[in-house]
């Protein structure tokens, strides 16, 4: 019997290693394509391209106007990160440090954007913003993004402040120390590796985040996954190296903010968060 569920539980693991290896595998083969063709002068009907090339980035910067593109999106991109900061900050302290009534609610409140499906609150903000006028402007795409960003950065911030000793900051006030020292000279070194965490965690989310700006967005205000979905879908005849090179320098960006938010944070330490919040 013993020797049964053993058997039995190798199995399972093998085949849990399996599909994981089968779904990564997938993945980079993906990927792969994608990067290939963006470098192929040809590539039909054969394991390889008959010839490499660097012109598809050059023609997609020219046809889908990237350095607009791309300055546009790190414009919406820091604009967003920094409300989120200044605003999550304050925010996740007071949560942190303050008891009041009604605080489980106001953190459930806090949580939902991030629990729930993007679209079920989205189309019903793209419409209020276009009614007072907000649709397809810069501060459109700012305010949308803010609902799912000022939430995570509340979320991912209040462990690293609850972290804090307050008897460090009575000491403080104690040495004579007013609420702007206190924040610069005592919590700020203190939370600054939880600041970058989620400043750089919510940069990557609003760099991905298609659902909500491709809902606002106007010809001026897309970013550069919107835009990578308008010439995909757009009409004419384009050249699918082109686009593959519009993707894989999406890709390119995207991953070089994601490899240095997770210098900062544990991706699981956030869900096992937001599954204790939710607990409660």
């Amino acid at each position: 019997m013993i020797r049964d569920k053993g058997i039995a539980s190798k199995l399972w693991r093998f085949a849990i290693w399996a599909l994981t290896g089968l779904f990564l595998l997938n993945l980079l083969a993906v990927i792969a394509v994608v990067l290939i063709d963006s470098f192929a002068t040809r590539w039909l009907g054969t394991w390889l391209p008959l010839g490499w090339t660097t012109r598809w980035y050059g023609s997609a910067w020219d046809e889908f106007q990237l350095s607009d593109v791309v300055v546009v999106t790190f414009e919406i991109v820091f604009t967003v990160t920094l409300i989120s900061g200044l605003l999550g900050v304050v925010s996740a302290y007071a949560l942190a440090r303050r008891d009041f009534a009604g605080k489980r609610f106001v953190i459930l409140l806090f949580l939902l954007p991030l629990l729930i499906p993007t679209l079920t609150y989205g189309i019903p903000l793209a419409t209020l913003l276009y009614r007072v006028g907000l649709g397809g402007t810069f501060w459109g795409v700012v305010l949308i993004n803010l609902v799912p960003s000022f939430p995570f950065v509340v979320l991912v911030m209040i462990p690293f402040i609850e972290q804090i000793d307050p008897r460090v900051e009575a000491a403080a006030r104690v040495f004579g120390a007013n609420t702007t020292q206190l924040f610069i000279r005592v919590l700020l070194p203190l939370l600054l590796p939880g600041m970058l965490a989620a400043l750089l965690l919510v940069l990557v989310r609003t760099i991905a985040m298609f659902e909500l700006t491709f809902l606002v967005a106007g010809p001026t205000t897309q970013t550069l996954v919107v835009s990578l979905y308008y010439a995909v879908f757009a009409s004419g005849v384009r050249a699918a190296q082109s686009i593959d090179a519009m993707a894989v320098v999406y890709m390119v960006t995207t991953l070089i903010w994601l490899v240095l938010a997770l210098q900062f944070v544990n991706p699981t330490q956030i869900v096992a968060r937001a599954k204790q919040q939710s607990a409660h």
